[in-house]
């Protein structure tokens, strides 16, 4: 497999950093106030068990690599900095805003008695971490399981989990495993850190299974947290959030006396602290593509914080690219998972692939997963389990359904630069290895069920309400179907107080089923109507299939029924797809849709140029408010009544002129 970890010489690198880093403490020096104490935080979050870099190509040392990320520079950086510090007397923390699971194929690990990400952080020495809604992704069970194989109650490095508004029952084993409501260090005599975490309102609606684990509400958990920190003698309150930006802005305003917000969730870069009030709110990205560096100095006099990082000329985020030496140590133990990984992935597919680098599929060009729109790659992924479903059962499935959430970025080939157009294995699986079934086993399985005409036109508008209502991560993606919707149509208003939806159910204006064969194309449709009581056999994973019912008890009508092929209803989940006495899983059908493309003049499977961009399955239509019409039809009603009293008028006028 490839070298990930080679990168320029240790000597020189340290010898650059050595030089960048003495300039900086002496620039420090010259404006610390007199008995100002320095500490920095470095961050991560949503690692999304980023091990490697990604995409997948050659570790060259140029500019023009493409891979970002991976344990083995994280901790190379780290180890520079916390050199540099530990000379001048400082304290560092590195800190997690949690997702450090789910995303990449090494996460399969953590069903198979592993906890590689967890594992790796320990070693790296993080201080404190907080739990995040893809640490949910196999249950509140397998979450506790995992902690224990990375070591917990009592993790040799001794980090420590926050997670001040979990609040798993008594006697759950997620219970005894050490997590703590706070978290106080001691830095200095005059400086004591206090850290809570908390899993956002976002995080929590989008975390797919954590019964009998509560949350309790982000803001109140905070004000109690941070009183007790402040009682404890906090000086400086950091507060790891799993919320995104949004949330993050509304918690500074609501908690001030939180000095610091490390983030999650929503992926965002900062380049430089936000601040709110005098709130610092930072986020390093997402699959450690950066490390978060706040440098800072407290004032015990006047209690005052400030950042150093302008004046030291330390990026607020250090890239972790081809530049940052590999720490060799680090790399050896992610080379044991991966290859741990690659037995897995051998016995998952009956040896059919080996290696995660195996290469699967060439493509020409890219497949990005755009937000709130028909792309190209979920097109890809929604006809691979129709096509997959299909070959499975030997049947027609009519329509298969998606939510992007459950997609995990764009298909870019990984070997793009060095080994022409190449997909491997890692670069699919990357995207859509997410949650697990039943069986206990990676990956979410396709379930196979019944829906009438009536109730698909539902379903589509479910999509586009729930879209509205929840974001990107339930806008749908369709196979077999097409349609025109105006998503500004979804919601007729919300109910105030309950902030309830009031749907329209009339978002979807136009939909068509695809009668032919293979890829959807042009002329090949008919219409799908109101009212159609035909049922057509539908698949969707186990994640979107969970949603389906809840529906109809939100929102009765919208509500669909499940049923077997002669329309008895049934429970949606005992229509999950086997194949070979195994479920079917969706990374399955997309590894394979992919390696049966059609051969090009190399005879290697292609990616074809259909899927080179957007295919006319969701059409945006921009029409007039629905509560719009109500307030033209009353001028209208207006109008026609003044025209026919002006008559009138007119008439009595002409009456009158003729006695």
């Amino acid at each position: 497999m490839p070298n990930f970890f080679a990168a320029w010489p240790r000597w020189a690198m340290a010898v650059v950093l050595g030089i960048a880093l003495a300039a900086s403490a002496l620039a420090a020096a010259a404006t610390a106030a007199p008995g100002e104490i320095f500490f920095t935080i470095l961050h991560t979050n949503d690692e999304h068990s980023a091990l490697i870099p990604s995409p997948l190509v050659d570790d060259h040392p140029t500019e023009a690599n493409p891979a970002l990320g991976g344990f083995a520079r994280l901790a190379g950086a780290v180890g520079e900095i916390r050199a540099a510090k530990d000379a001048e007397g400082e304290r560092v923390f590195l800190v997690s805003a949690a997702d450090y699971m789910g995303g990449s194929a090494f996460s399969w690990l953590s069903l198979e008695g592993k906890a590689p990400e967890l594992s790796l952080m320990l070693e790296l020495g993080y201080d404190v971490a907080t739990i995040g809604n893809h640490e949910y992704d196999h249950g509140p069970e397998v979450l506790a399981r995992y902690l224990a194989d990375a070591g917990f109650p009592n993790p040799a490095a001794g980090t420590v989990i926050v997670a001040s508004n979990t609040h798993p029952p008594a006697g759950h084993p997620l219970a005894n495993l050490g997590i703590e409501e706070t978290h106080l260090v001691q830095v200095d005599a005059n400086l004591t850190v206090g850290f809570l975490g908390l899993l956002g309102e976002d995080g929590q609606q989008k975390a797919p299974v954590t019964k009998p684990v509560e949350f309790s509400d982000p803001h109140e958990a905070a004000r109690r947290a941070a009183q007790e920190l402040k009682a404890a003698g906090a000086d400086i309150i950091v507060a790891l959030t799993h919320s995104g930006e949004e949330e993050d802005r509304l918690l500074a305003r609501a908690v001030p006396e939180i000095d610091i917000i490390v983030g999650g969730h929503c992926h965002t870069a900062l380049e430089e602290p936000l601040v709110v009030g005098e709130t610092l709110i930072v986020q390093a990205g997402s699959y450690l593509k950066n490390l978060g560096i706040l440098e800072l100095g407290f004032n015990p006099t006047t209690g005052k914080l400030r950042v150093r990082n302008p004046e030291t000329g330390r990026p607020h985020l250090l890239p972790l690219d081809h530049r940052v030496p590999a720490d060799p140590v680090m790399a050896a133990r992610v080379e044991d998972f991966t290859g741990e990984l690659n037995a897995l992935i051998q016995a998952m597919t009956g040896g059919r692939f080996r290696n995660i680098a195996d290469t699967v599929a060439y493509t020409s060009f890219p497949l990005p997963n755009t937000p709130f729109q028909e792309s190209p790659l979920r097109n890809f992924v929604a006809d691979a389990m129709r096509f997959g479903a299909q070959e499975a059962l030997g049947e027609r499935v009519d329509f298969a359904f998606q939510f992007n959430g459950t997609l995990r970025g764009d298909l870019v080939p990984g070997s793009m630069a060095y080994s022409r157009d190449k997909v491997s294995f890692y670069d699919l699986v990357d995207l859509v290895g997410l949650g697990s079934g039943p069986d206990g086993r990676a990956g979410y399985p396709l379930v196979s069920t019944y829906l009438t005409g009536e109730e698909v036109r539902r379903a589509l508008e479910v999509f586009v309400l729930l879209s509205e209502m929840m974001g990107n991560a339930f806008y749908p993606q369709l196979s077999g179907l097409r349609m025109n919707y105006d998503p500004a149509r979804a919601i007729l208003f919300w109910v105030p107080v309950k902030n309830i939806p009031v749907p329209t159910t009339r978002a979807v204006l136009k939909a068509e089923r695809y009668i032919g064969e293979g890829i959807q194309q042009e002329g090949e449709f008919v219409s799908l109507e109101r009212g159609d009581e035909t049922l057509y056999h539908v698949v969707v994973d186990n994640f979107a299939a969970a949603f389906l019912p809840m529906v109809g008890d939100l929102l009765p009508s919208l509500a669909l029924v499940p049923k077997d092929r002669e329309g008895n209803p049934v429970d949606i989940a005992a229509g999950i797809i086997y194949r070979d006495g195994q479920e079917l899983k969706m990374w399955q059908t997309v590894v394979e849709y992919a390696a049966a493309q059609p051969p090009g003049p190399d005879g290697n499977p292609w990616i074809p140029g259909y899927y080179d961009g957007a295919a006319g399955r969701l059409v945006q239509v921009r029409t007039i408010p629905l509560l719009l019409w109500p307030g033209l039809a009353l001028l209208f009603l207006l109008a026609l009544l003044l025209f026919f009293l002006k008559r009138r008028r007119a008439g009595k006028r002409r009456a009158s002129g003729s006695l």
